[in-house]
């Protein structure tokens, strides 16, 4: 083979690769070195477990966001979602109707994936049934599920009551399998489970076909309303799944649990090459997009480069930079 013809067909193998794939990869690693230099904390086992375990939360529920995203889909209402989940979940352990702590934990873990279901369900029934733009369904049950947490919280906060129920509730967050965070070992589950359901099931190929191109799913005999409303359940599922690992860290729900946390979801999402346009969904992206998103609040609190009050605004500009580079990368 010549030099030419060499050249010819390693610039075509480089032109294969998909950039918007690699781009999050690539953003992970370059952030690692860049908090590595800021501060040599920041590469330490302790620090890099903690940013991990910390990213459960947004990471699983971005999981969730993918499908509803992919399949041309969006949910606001993730964080609300959360803190009502999570109170429905604590107003049960504080019933002590079942004697055995461990019995009670696992029904009330139970209680949380079914009413984290039946809200992705309202939410994808009355987007479908009732053809209104998701955006609009979600900001509406965003402030429905806000305002039940803050009536059945009496505007206050719901912790668990019964201390030996808190310490047996506890080791689902702060304990871990052969030196593995527990949360850690949720977050691959899930993702390992999510991307098995998107990459290898028909039901993920609809997801895709529905979110490219409404009208020619529907021509292909896909059911478009029933694909959609899957994936709101499968969102609910994710989110309570999410409030599985986050009710042991604090013991309680407030008001303000899982506030933004829609935003962090969506920019995880889109940071991991996610259109949000629908269409293609990208599952290990995501995690990394989370990770991502970890990783810069980490950076804030070790450094002095920007207030860690910050964070927040760093996040908003983070989705938009993403936005921008994925248009420009889709372009190419």
């Amino acid at each position: 083979m010549s030099n030419t013809t060499a050249a010819q067909t390693a610039r075509r193998s480089l032109g294969d690769i998909d950039l918007r794939a690699v781009a999050p990869f690539v953003a992970l690693a370059v952030l690692f070195a860049f908090g590595a230099m800021v501060n040599p904390n920041f590469v330490g086992i302790d620090n890099l477990l903690n940013v991990v375990t910390r990213s459960a939360f947004i990471a699983i529920i971005a999981v969730g966001a993918t499908f509803v995203i992919s399949a041309g889909g969006l949910d606001l209402s993730v964080g609300s979602m959360s803190a009502f989940v999570a109170g429905t979940m604590i107003l049960f352990l504080n019933t002590g109707l079942i004697a055995s702590d461990v019995g009670m934990i696992a029904a009330a873990m139970l209680l949380a994936l079914a009413v984290g279901a039946l809200c992705g369900l309202a939410n994808g029934l009355i987007t479908t049934l009732g053809r209104i733009e998701p955006f609009i369904v979600t900001l509406g049950t965003m402030g429905i599920f806000r305002a039940l947490t803050i009536y059945l919280a009496e505007g206050g906060s719901i912790a668990i009551k019964s201390q030996e129920l808190r310490a047996a509730y506890r080791p689902v967050y702060f304990s871990n399998l052969l030196g593995v965070p527990i949360p850690v070992i949720v977050i691959l589950v899930v993702a390992v489970v999510g991307a098995f359901i998107f990459y290898r099931t028909r039901f993920g190929r609809h997801v895709t076909a529905v979110g490219s191109n409404e009208e020619v799913a529907r021509y292909s005999g896909i059911s478009v309303n029933r694909v959609r409303t899957l994936t709101y359940v499968i969102q609910g599922l994710c989110v309570a799944t999410a409030v599985l690992v986050y009710v042991p860290r604090l013991g309680a729900a407030t008001p303000t649990t899982g506030l933004l946390w829609e935003l962090q979801a969506i920019t995880a999402v889109v940071i991991g090459g996610t259109a949000l346009r629908g269409g293609v969904g990208r599952i290990w992206g995501t995690i990394c997009g989370a990770l991502i998103l970890e990783m810069v609040g980490n950076i804030m609190v070790l450094s002095d480069l920007v207030s860690e009050y910050l964070i927040g605004a760093v996040q908003g500009a983070i989705i938009i930079i993403a936005m921008l580079i994925q248009r420009s990368l889709g372009r190419r």
